[in-house]
């Protein structure tokens, strides 16, 4: 099993959803509104006056086969809009319940 978090602006949200479907990933858990900074050139999501963007989170657990096709539509949602921001880490998984 792997574990992907996903940090993304907000209007992604329901292509994210579409990804998870779209690959079966039918458990995950939304963190709803975050906020955050790209660590290389992201613009911040503080939801403040000067910088009102906002971002979420969502994280999932899926089968080690399903993860390859996640990521490849993650970051082809990322590179089709690049200023929004979006960003997807996986580990594995080693026990659950």
């Amino acid at each position: 099993m792997k574990s992907i978090l996903i940090s993304y602006d907000q209007a992604h949200h329901e292509a994210i959803i579409e990804i998870l479907d779209k690959h079966a990933c039918r458990g995950f858990t939304n963190f709803g509104i975050v906020q955050g900074r790209g660590s290389h050139k992201g613009e911040p999501h503080y939801g403040s006056h000067a910088w009102p963007s906002l971002a979420q989170a969502i994280i999932t657990i899926v089968p080690d086969e399903s993860a390859p096709g996640v990521l490849r539509d993650l970051r082809a949602l990322d590179e089709s809009k690049p200023r929004l921001g979006l960003r997807a880490f996986q580990w594995n998984i080693e026990e659950s319940i």
